[in-house]
C-alpha cells in the first residue's frame, strides 16, 4: 500500500503527524459561545476570549489549573451569581459543532503510514460534550482510536502556541522535529511549532483548506 501524499511537502521526509483538533478535525465556531456568553450577560466577552488569544480564567481552564466547578463560578462572578451550571456549560460548548466522517476517514488512512498525534488547547467540560457525540455518531468513546497518542492542555498543563506543549510530544515520542508535520488552523500556533524546527501547515480554512484536501 503507498503513502498518503500529502501535497506542500510531498518532497519532505515526514514519518510523524501531528494535528490539531478544533477546525482541523471537530468543526467549531467561536462566535456561537461568544454570542452564547453575551446572552448571559457578560457583554465583554469577545474582549476576554478569541481564537488566537485567550485571557485569566478561560487560560487557567485550558491548562487545567482551575477545575471546571471553580470556572463556573468564575463565570458567576463576572456576570450573574444566578446562572447555572448548565446555562454556563450550554454557552461554553455552543462552539462545538460536529465531526466530520470525512475527516475521521482521513484520521484513518493516515494512521498505519505515520505516527500520528493530537495537540489540542481544550479542556474538561469541552473534552466530555464532543466524547459525547463521537459516541452517539460513530461508536467510539474518544478519538484515542484515531492516533497512536492525544495530548490534551488541561493534562499536560501546556498550551499551544509555547513551545513547551510541542517539546513534550517530540521528547516522548523521540521525534525528529524534520521528519514531524504539524497541521493547525491558528497562525500563531503554526509558528510556535516552526521555531523548533517542525514542519508546520497552516490549515487555511476561511480559504477553503481542509485535511481532505491534502491527503490523496
Amino acid at each position: 500500500m503507498s503513502k498518503p501524499i500529502f501535497i506542500p511537502f510531498a518532497n519532505q521526509n515526514i514519518k510523524n503527524i501531528i494535528f490539531d483538533l478544533g477546525g482541523v478535525i471537530l468543526n467549531i465556531d467561536y462566535h456561537l459561545t461568544i454570542d452564547a456568553y453575551k446572552n448571559l450577560g457578560i457583554t465583554d466577552f469577545d474582549s476576554m476570549f478569541t481564537q488566537a488569544q485567550q485571557v485569566g480564567l478561560f487560560d487557567q481552564l485550558d491548562k487545567g489549573l482551575v477545575t471546571p466547578a471553580q470556572f463556573r463560578d468564575g463565570i458567576r462572578q463576572i456576570s450573574n451569581p444566578a446562572l447555572t451550571d448548565k446555562q454556563i456549560d450550554d454557552a461554553w460548548n455552543a462552539m462545538l459543532l460536529d465531526f466530520p466522517p470525512q475527516r475521521l476517514d482521513v484520521l484513518e488512512k493516515v494512521k498505519p503510514h505515520y505516527s500520528t498525534f493530537l495537540l489540542s488547547n481544550t479542556n474538561a467540560i469541552h473534552i466530555e460534550e464532543y466524547n459525547k457525540v463521537l459516541h452517539k455518531t460513530f461508536g467510539v468513546d474518544n478519538l484515542s482510536v484515531y492516533f497512536d497518542k492525544e495530548y490534551y492542555s488541561h493534562l499536560i498543563h501546556m498550551r499551544k502556541p509555547d513551545a513547551e506543549a510541542f517539546e513534550i510530544i517530540l521528547r516522548e515520542n523521540n521525534l525528529n522535529p524534520s521528519e514531524t508535520l504539524f497541521i493547525d488552523d491558528t497562525q500563531q500556533h503554526v509558528e510556535g511549532a516552526r521555531k523548533l524546527g517542525i514542519l508546520a501547515h497552516h490549515l487555511n480554512i476561511p480559504a477553503g483548506e481542509c485535511i481532505e484536501k491534502l491527503f490523496t
